[in-house]
């Protein structure tokens, strides 16, 4: 599988460009683990609920893994899955891989069968890295049984795994990987690595439309928007990211991973998130600065108590995912005095769309997403790719460094993506000021955002189209006060059939391998749906009798 390069992105002049005004620097990942340990070998850099790593850890377990890893048959260009809850691993992963020039495949740990399998084929992994089991779900079980349809897919490589579970052919305890071996002999056992420029993660969008599209960036493309938003959150290596966001999304990743990391700061990452735990964690682990959905942020303030609950030294709350209302905003203010709180908003194709700084007035955050990061450009466009007047209601579009390579094996929708004048279209709507500060308005895009999760309608639909007692189904978005939406499902019946009921909807996807996340939480039986003249289905009709029926409901 040949990937677009940074030639075929990007003209030699902005290439030039990123290089002379430091969007892009020719460290790689590896080499600024080397810099932190020549630095501050003891500082620790990563820890999770149970452990910790030091950058001189990292550095040595990475170095070890990529022995284990090149003995085991992985080299540059070869993609590799990693699917797992946020733990000290994935540090481990990232410089491995890194180092090695494979590149790495990650995949939220909710994600089932049929997501996985997907991204499994569309990257052509060759090996995975996956937990024996958490949460009560099974997934080295999973990864065994897909392996009969993702014929690429060889090696399985366990985490934290049960002895004598993982003696099956092909299947490999991680740990065990993890080779001691001096630096000097691993470096001519591996060989040289790649560049900051070659390909170093496909990262999948949430799934805007029936299926992800796999996002190709390199090291460079991520780590610009690391280096610009340092600037716009003050950042310095007394900061302590806190990163309850998976680190197998974009979000995650950048924030958790690469931006300390970049600057010599420390990192804490929670297993998965509970409000009362994350208080706690954060006080305890020193964090400052924290980039997540708006409902982490709502949930946490639901849960604090300001008479016997302080979050420490946490300076920073940024969210993103959908805007801040205004009350919790004032309420944090109220709750944890000192706390600053920004609005953000990105996408996975280019890292940041827009920002507000800590420079910014507070209202900024309240009235908008902020404005494009330094050296990066966007606009509001209109169906032809043209700028509309400011003020005016438009598709968002960005264009700059952070941008990716290509959707992989998928030319047409990433050609589709640009403007004339080479702008990348969001399917986001939003609006720009005279200050040129950009809201997010709606989204041209068939989406429920659930928890700053982007949910496929799509994809549930196709799914439940098969089901024998549904004739015609349609799924949109619901107002809820604590994440923003949830998937709500109105069906119309089959011919003599009765509806599934809500139990049964949920019994029929997750059997069918959709995550629990993207499962309609509430089902609406019709006799029709509404359609304009040509047959399409008015979803916007049906958003507006939702939200009418849980506001009377509510009432």
């Amino acid at each position: 599988m040949g990937f677009a390069t940074v030639s075929d992105r990007y003209s030699a002049e902005e290439i030039e460009g990123f290089y002379a005004t430091g969007q892009w620097q020719p460290e790689t990942l590896t080499d600024l683990v080397e810099q932190q340990v020549a630095v501050r070998p003891d500082r620790v850099f990563l820890t999770d609920d149970t452990t910790s790593l030091t950058f001189r850890e990292l550095r040595d377990r990475g170095l070890g893994l990529a022995v284990g890893l090149h003995r085991l048959g992985i080299r540059a260009g070869d993609r590799v899955a990693v699917q797992m809850p946020n733990w000290s691993e994935f540090g481990v992963i990232a410089v491995a891989l890194s180092r090695l020039g494979a590149i790495m495949v990650p995949i939220m740990p909710i994600y089932r069968s049929d997501d996985v399998s997907y991204v499994l084929r569309t990257a052509g992994v060759r090996a995975a890295i996956v937990p024996e089991s958490f949460k009560k779900f099974d997934y080295l079980g999973m990864y065994t049984d897909l392996r009969a349809e993702c014929p690429e897919l060889t090696d399985i490589l366990v985490l934290r795994g049960t002895p004598g579970r993982v003696a099956a052919d092909g299947v490999h305890d991680f740990a065990g990987l993890v080779v001691d071996v001096p630096a000097a002999d691993a470096a001519a056992e591996i060989g040289p690595g790649v560049g900051p420029d070659d390909p170093i993660t496909i990262v999948f969008s949430s799934g805007t439309t029936s299926r992800p599209k796999g996002c190709l960036h390199t090291f460079n493309t991520l780590a610009c928007g690391s280096r610009l938003l340092a600037q716009a959150f003050g950042y310095t290596p007394d900061d302590v990211q806190f990163g309850p966001s998976p680190v197998t999304h974009t979000t995650g990743l950048v924030t958790s991973i690469v931006l300390p990391m970049i600057h010599g700061a420390g990192s804490h990452i929670m297993e998965a998130w509970e409000p009362v735990a994350g208080i706690r964690q954060i006080r305890e682990r020193g964090c400052t600065v924290t980039v997540n959905a708006t409902t982490f942020l709502q949930m946490l303030l639901d849960a604090f108590d300001p008479a016997v609950d302080d979050l420490g030294r946490m300076r920073l709350w940024v969210a993103a995912g959908a805007p801040i209302p205004a009350a919790i905003i004032e309420r944090a203010g109220s709750a944890v005095p000192g706390l600053q709180v920004l609005s953000l908003y990105g996408r996975t194709e280019n890292v940041t769309t827009t920002t507000c700084t800590v420079r910014d007035e507070p209202v900024r955050s309240l009235t908008s997403d902020g404005r494009p990061l330094p050296l990066q450009s966007v606009k509001i466009v209109d169906e032809f790719g043209d700028e509309v007047p400011r003020g005016q209601e438009g598709d968002i579009a960005y264009k700059g460094a952070m941008h990716m390579l290509e959707y992989i094996g998928n030319a047409a929708e990433t050609d589709a993506l640009f403007t004339p004048d080479g702008h990348s279209r969001s399917g986001d709507l939003g609006t720009m000021d005279a200050d040129g500060y950009v809201r997010v308005t709606g989204r041209t895009k068939d989406i429920v955002i659930r928890g700053g999760m982007n949910i496929s309608v799509r994809q549930v639909e196709d799914m439940l189209s098969s089901h024998p007692d549904i004739a015609r189904v349609a799924v949109v978005g619901m107002p809820d006060p604590r994440l923003g939406e949830k998937v709500c499902c109105y069906l119309v019946p089959a011919a003599g059939c009765t509806a599934p009921d809500l139990a049964g909807i949920r019994e029929y996807l997750l059997g069918a391998g959709l995550a629990i996340q993207k499962v309609p939480e509430r089902v609406e039986v019709v006799q029709e749906l509404p359609t304009t003249a040509t047959g399409k289905i008015q979803k916007h009709v049906l958003r507006s009798m939702i939200a009418e029926t849980l506001s009377t409901q509510n009432a």
